[in-house]
C-alpha cells in the first residue's frame, strides 16, 4: 500500500477591508503573522510566507515562539532578495533578547544579516510613513506583551481661525502662535495575545477603523483555560463589541480544533446580527473568498456604469 501524501497546508487568510488588505496566517499555538501591505507592516512573525517580505516593518507583540519564530528568517530573506534591512518594532523589555537571538544566527551562519530595531515603551511612537505612526501599549499576557495602533496624524486649522483670510493667518503665525491642531485618526489596532483588560477600552483602540484581535477560545467550557493562558474567549469579544466603534473586527488565533462555522454561529447568537456583522474571521477561507468575489463583481459593475456614463469623444 502506498503511503499517504502529507496534508495540504491551509492557504493564507485574506480580507479586503477598504482601503486595507489584511492577510496572513494565525493559528493558536502554531504561528501568527498578519500583514497590512498598505501600511508596510507585518504584525508578528511566527511564519514567513513570501508575501511578508515586502513589508519593511515587523511589529512584534511578544516573544512566544508562535509569534516570533520566523523573525530571523524574515530578516535573512529580505537581505537575500535584495530588499534592504528589515526594521523590527518591539517592546523595549524584549529588545535585548531579540538582539541576542540575531547574534546567535551570526555564529551559526558565519555571516551578518542586517536589521534594525526600534524599541518602544508604553505609549511610545515610531513613524512608519509620512504623517503615520505606530503606537505601542501594554496588554496582559503570560510575559511582556504589547498591542499596537497605527495612527494617521493630520494637521487641521483650529476652529477659531477657520473663517480668517490667509493674510490674517500668516500674521498670527508670524507672531509665533499655533494656528493648527493635530487630528489623530486610528487606522488599524492589533492586540496580539491578551487577557481582557483596560487596553481593550483605550480610545485609540475602540475607534480604530480595523481592529485585529485574538479569540483563542470559543467553547463555553473553555473560559477557565482562557483565563489561565491570559487569552480572549468569545464571551469577551461579545462584551467588547458593545463599546467597539470599528468598521471591522478581525478575529485571529483560533486553535486548529475550533470549528469556525461553530464560532460564527455562537457569535451571532450571543452578539446579535448587527454587531456580529462587523466581525470577520481571518482564517475562514470559503466565506472570505466568496466575500472577495462579490467585491470584484461590485467593482466591475461600478466600472461598467462609469464607462457607460462617460461621454464619447467626437
Amino acid at each position: 500500500m502506498l503511503p499517504k501524501p502529507p496534508p495540504r497546508e491551509p492557504s493564507l487568510g485574506f480580507l479586503y477591508l477598504p482601503p486595507f488588505r489584511v492577510q496572513g496566517a494565525s493559528i493558536a499555538g502554531e504561528s501568527t503573522s498578519i500583514q497590512v501591505p498598505e501600511l508596510d507592516v507585518v504584525f508578528d512573525m511566527g511564519c514567513c510566507p513570501r508575501t511578508m517580505l515586502a513589508s519593511k516593518y515587523a511589529v512584534i507583540s511578544h516573544g512566544h515562539m508562535d509569534h516570533i519564530g520566523s523573525l530571523a528568517y524574515w530578516c535573512s530573506q529580505r537581505k537575500f532578495q535584495g530588499m534592504g534591512a528589515g526594521t523590527i518594532i518591539c517592546d523595549a523589555r524584549i529588545e535585548r533578547a531579540i538582539r541576542r537571538m540575531m547574534e546567535g544566527y551570526v555564529e551559526l551562519e558565519q555571516q551578518v544579516t542586517p536589521f534594525e530595531v526600534i524599541a518602544l515603551n508604553p505609549d511610545g511612537e515610531a513613524e512608519i510613513k509620512n504623517n503615520t505612526v505606530i503606537r505601542a501599549f501594554e496588554v496582559e499576557h503570560t510575559g511582556p506583551a504589547f498591542g499596537y495602533v497605527i495612527i494617521e496624524k493630520r494637521s487641521k486649522l483650529k476652529p477659531e481661525y477657520a473663517d480668517l483670510p490667509q493674510e490674517s493667518l500668516r500674521e498670527i503665525k508670524a507672531r509665533g502662535e499655533e494656528i493648527t491642531r493635530i487630528l489623530e485618526i486610528p487606522l488599524v489596532a492589533y492586540l496580539g495575545d491578551t487577557a481582557p483588560g483596560p487596553a481593550l477600552l483605550r480610545a485609540d483602540v475602540r475607534t480604530a477603523q480595523i481592529v485585529i484581535s485574538e479569540c483563542t477560545f470559543v467553547e463555553p467550557d473553555h473560559k477557565s483555560r482562557a483565563k489561565i493562558g491570559k487569552h480572549l474567549h468569545l464571551d469577551d469579544i461579545v462584551e467588547w463589541l458593545r463599546v467597539l466603534e470599528c468598521k471591522h473586527l478581525v478575529l485571529t488565533h483560533l486553535s486548529r480544533r475550533t470549528n469556525i462555522a461553530f464560532a460564527r454561529k455562537q457569535l451571532a447568537q450571543q452578539a446579535g446580527r448587527d454587531r456580529s456583522a462587523r466581525v470577520e474571521f481571518l482564517m475562514d477561507s470559503r466565506p472570505n473568498k466568496e466575500r472577495y468575489e462579490r467585491q470584484l463583481l461590485e467593482a466591475a459593475e461600478k466600472e461598467a456604469q462609469r464607462t457607460a456614463q462617460t461621454p464619447r469623444a467626437g
